[in-house]
């Protein structure tokens, strides 16, 4: 088992800054891709960005729509995962959600709240 715990997330008017943390119970990137994914209220989960496993490379991948302004990256010897959100925009309000992944074994945090609003 695999337990995640976000933080970071609260409320930062247009154009600012928050950065997400995903604290992961024990040692897993070596094997585990993370992730870091969105809902708003109404509409589906989406993938925001995620990053492969250490043995997979660790290469980035970012949804269109946060390209440029959000970046994934994590810090092997404290287990976390980070999201640095720059130039936020009021559609990126949502409840943000870490997510760990490797073959049949999904791990998902509880998520934290970010709200964009002047």
């Amino acid at each position: 088992q695999v337990q995640l715990v976000e933080s970071g997330g609260g409320l930062v008017q247009p154009g600012g800054s928050l950065r997400l943390s995903c604290a992961a119970s024990r040692s897993i990137f070596s094997l585990y891709a993370m992730g870091w994914y969105r809902q708003a209220p109404g509409k589906q989960r989406e993938l925001v960005a995620d990053i492969t496993s250490i043995i997979s490379g660790g290469s980035t991948n970012y949804a269109d729509s946060v390209k440029g302004r959000f970046t994934i990256s994590r810090d092997n010897a404290k287990n976390t995962v980070y999201l640095q959100m720059n130039s936020l925009k009021p559609e990126d309000t949502a409840v943000y959600y870490c997510n760990a992944n490797f073959r049949r074994d999904n791990y998902w945090g509880q998520g934290t709240q970010v709200t964009v609003s002047s």
